[in-house]
């Protein structure tokens, strides 16, 4: 799939979706920490995507 060119669609997707989830912790800061949010996101998906 990514030949050493840049992005490819899974970590785009991965990417996308932490900045979300860290948007709406920001928004919401009784969820918790919004880099934890986001990190917490981020590994799980990376989880589930393998």
């Amino acid at each position: 799939m990514n030949n050493g060119n840049g992005l490819d669609l899974r970590t785009a997707l991965l990417l996308l979706a932490g900045g979300v989830t860290t948007y709406i912790a920001l928004l919401h800061p009784d969820v918790g920490v919004a880099f934890l949010v986001g990190v917490g996101m981020v590994g799980l998906l990376h989880l589930l995507l393998k």
